[in-house]
């Protein structure tokens, strides 16, 4: 009796396997409601989420609670100058007001480093202890530079503000290699984030933004980022400060002092947002190769939130007053 109990119970269990089988062979050939979401890599809307619930034919978009753009969207009156693209999205609607050339590949500049921060947010510890290697050896003209030495540490907090306020890049390596074990293991890490966030579009090799030819992303992909980025009540913090003081320590535990102002203009006080809007914060960046971009969280009069991105503007006055203008899209 005994082996026919444990047969009757190997029947029933392959019948219902049959069932559950059955059941997604007519989902996923047209049998059931279908739903024609392709992902593709290099999509303009880069990914969709199904979610399945137990007795329900649901299917949500991955862009449900995002702000989508396919074609340009060019507001009367907004005017961004020469900037190669600009985008300007409503949080609270999920809604378009400007955008142009938001899928154009891109250099991201000193941009990168918010994606930067935010792995070493998820994945680090704001009182772990960094030390540099001869990784902040960085020898690139003009890049932007504490002056890092190896054996020189900090922690990653103090890392984070001088990163994202002042853009050192020699900080941005002292960062990957302290969170991720290495620079190559913590890009690879911010691919991985970039994939899961829909930044289809972007393709990280370096942490800190500096010039390299398969470094790219899109206005748009960056605005997927910085939202995502602004979910950590550190960056939100960080990305307001105008300016900041610290000491650090050299290998034999001198202290040495930082004490730098934000690179935001208008955080700075040289330019001013439009009449009714506030610049919250955001991130800068400039290289010879990516010109000069800029990144923003700006809140109108009611504190309704609006990010705003600008790739490629030709000067930095070029880039604040094409900001300025593409904000007065807010009001319109």
């Amino acid at each position: 009796m005994s082996g026919v109990k444990c047969t009757g119970k190997r029947y029933q269990n392959i019948i219902a396997c049959l069932c559950v089988l059955l059941t997604l062979s007519s989902l996923l050939t047209g049998c059931g409601p279908a739903y024609d979401m392709p992902y593709e890599a290099a999509a303009n809307v880069s990914s969709f989420n199904i979610v399945s619930r137990q007795n329900t034919d649901t299917a949500e978009t991955y862009a449900e609670d995002l702000c989508v753009v396919k074609d340009d969207i060019l507001a009367e009156g907004i005017d961004v100058g020469t900037a190669e693209a600009a985008v300007l999205f409503d949080l609270n609607n999920n809604s378009v007001i400007y955008a142009k050339n938001a899928h154009e590949s891109l250099y991201p500049a000193s941009l990168t480093k918010i994606m930067t921060a935010m792995v070493a947010l998820k994945y680090g510890s704001l009182d772990q202890t960094l030390t540099a290697t001869s990784a902040v050896n960085i020898t690139e003209p003009g890049a932007q530079l504490i002056g890092l030495k190896a054996g020189d540490t900090m922690t990653l907090d103090q890392a984070l503000r001088i990163l994202l306020l002042y853009s050192a890049n020699d900080v941005a390596m002292l960062v990957a290699e302290g969170v991720g074990g290495s620079v190559e293991n913590f890009v690879a890490m911010m691919n991985q984030e970039a994939l899961s966030l829909g930044a289809t579009n972007t393709n990280f090799t370096n942490p800190s933004g500096l010039p390299d030819s398969e470094h790219k992303t899109t206005a748009y992909d960056l605005y997927l980022i910085f939202n995502a980025a602004l979910k950590y009540e550190t960056f939100n913090e960080i990305i307001q400060m105008t300016s900041y003081q610290t000491t650090y320590y050299d290998k034999d535990g001198e202290p040495k002092e930082f004490d730098k102002s934000t690179t935001n203009r208008f955080l700075k006080g040289d330019f001013q947002p439009p009449s009714g809007v506030t610049v919250i914060g955001g991130k800068t960046g400039t290289t010879n190769a990516a010109g000069h971009c800029l990144i923003l969280l700006a809140r109108d009069v009611s504190g309704s939130p609006y990010i705003s991105v600008i790739l490629r503007a030709e000067s930095s006055d070029q880039l604040y007053e094409g900001m300025g203008h593409l904000l007065e899209g807010i009001h319109n």
